[in-house]
């Protein structure tokens, strides 16, 4: 059992729409708007080093929607998006190999 007062679940959204986040502190951060089965959320992510951002919209992404809300740089950032380091040690999203439902929980 968790000590956290969040337990994460991890969902499957799709990237509805993409933008640069030019604003945040962080290099390399996107704007994501993101569709989980009807549910929206917003989120912020380094994925510039390695993801192109025209070629986000439509992708199925990981994301985590139930760890509370951040503001960066005014952006409010409603989901944490999953990635995992590259060899440059930059984030590289997780997605899943083949189409699935939105909305579906990792197991």
């Amino acid at each position: 059992m968790s000590d956290s007062p969040f337990d994460a679940t991890i969902r499957v959204a799709v990237v509805e729409d993409a933008e640069p986040f030019p604003e945040a502190e962080k290099s390399k951060m996107i704007k994501l708007w993101l569709d989980c089965d009807g549910e929206s959320f917003q989120s912020a992510a380094q994925l510039g080093y390695h993801h192109d951002v025209t070629d986000l919209v439509g992708t199925q992404v990981l994301c985590a929607t139930n760890l509370g809300s951040v503001r960066i740089a005014g952006f409010k950032s409603e989901a944490l998006t999953v990635g995992v380091p590259g060899e440059d040690g930059n984030p590289v999203l997780v997605t899943p190999e083949k189409p699935v439902p939105a909305g579906g929980t990792l197991y």
